[in-house]
């Protein structure tokens, strides 16, 4: 038995589509697994498993407004699984879930980590002034907004903001990707607009803040907009790397990815990009994940993966995505979470990993 099913829960089957391990043509898009409930953020096992947070399909409730202020209510649907050899598993569930009646939209379980044989972390996320979770049942209380280890809470991302608030706004806090890097990790908070280093021991920290900008609100008007950095990656130069979803009004083009070295202010890397929710390297090459090619707003939920460069250079790889939520690479393909924000009906999960030729 693997290490990480010794330290996590007992495993829940999943129903599997097998697919050839041959290369792929460039862009070519094929299922590896299905019946998934809103999968996000991917990695890769040391032992060559494939590992996916599955945010869930919310619950039967408390209920709350979410965060664009319709109704999500809680469950303990959330879950991480394993992909391994053809064959899927969850290992951890009973992970908190906020999600439409529907079981769209959800916020639990977003992205999962390795670093060695140190265990898996996971960001669980919340979406949400911290202070809410005084109002729901243990298990969205304790885990809501936090960092696990092995399924144990280990850091209270929420908790870092709703004390320090780093980027001096309103109290928002929704822990998005996770980086696991020798000593700590590094957490990506959306809703703080924060990147944070959570030390082996020790406190949370600041890394940095991304800046407000403003951006044309479809009545013409002219409005703050936040960044929502969602994705964190290392580069091929050792240092840090972010992707921005961009906030309200989400206009087409203008996410940006930054280069992120720690007590320098974020330098823009590469951008064009519209609502991006991942980004990996690959043999020095940037691939971004965008969850809406057209924007959020405009009602198309065509995902992207496009290969980007600092000149300003992108080639899409593939539109072949419904609201994607998670990349990693490896052995020249890419693995994407697909319909990660997407209705799930409660017998069966309508979200997938696919594989795409790069």
């Amino acid at each position: 038995m693997k290490t990480s099913r010794i330290l996590l829960t007992a495993a829940t089957a999943l129903a599997v589509t097998l697919v050839p391990l041959s290369a792929q043509a460039g862009g070519a898009v094929s299922t590896v697994v299905d019946g998934l409930n809103n999968p996000r953020g991917l990695a890769f096992a040391p032992d060559g498993s494939l590992y996916v947070a599955e945010a869930g399909r919310g619950g039967d409730g408390p209920c709350m407004a979410g965060p664009e202020g319709e109704e999500v209510c809680f469950g303990t649907s959330g879950a991480v699984t394993e992909i391994d050899r053809g064959h899927a598993e969850r290992v951890l569930t009973g992970l908190p879930s906020l999600a439409g009646r529907d079981g769209s939209q959800a916020i639990g379980p977003s992205d999962v980590a390795f670093h060695g044989k140190g265990g898996m972390y996971v960001t669980v996320g919340l979406g949400a002034d911290p202070a809410v979770r005084d109002a729901l049942p243990p298990a969205g209380h304790d885990l809501l907004g936090r960092l696990l280890h092995n399924g144990k809470p280990v850091a209270d991302i929420a908790g870092y903001e709703a004390t320090a608030n780093p980027d001096g706004g309103l109290a928002d806090s929704n822990p998005n990707a996770v980086l696991a890097l020798p000593g700590g990790r590094v957490v990506v908070d959306s809703g703080g607009n924060s990147l944070l280093w959570v030390p082996q021991k020790g406190k949370i920290s600041t890394i940095a803040t991304f800046p407000t900008r403003t951006a044309t609100a479809p009545d013409g008007s002219q409005v703050p907009m936040q960044s929502v950095p969602t994705s964190v990656a290392l580069g091929p130069d050792g240092a840090l790397y972010v992707g921005e979803l961009t906030g309200f009004p989400f206009p087409k083009g203008e996410a940006r990815v930054y280069r992120v070295e720690p007590g320098k202010a974020p330098q823009v890397y590469a951008q064009g990009f519209t609502n991006v929710i991942g980004i990996a390297f690959a043999h020095g090459k940037l691939y971004v994940l965008e969850i809406a090619h057209n924007g959020l707003l405009s009602g198309d939920p065509s995902g992207a993966l496009i290969q980007a460069d600092r000149s300003g250079a992108h080639r899409v790889v593939t539109t072949q995505l419904t609201t994607p939520g998670g990349l990693a690479l490896r052995d020249g393909k890419a693995y994407v979470s697909d319909c990660g924000a997407c209705p799930n009906p409660p017998d069966r999960g309508s979200g997938s990993v696919v594989r795409i030729g790069l």
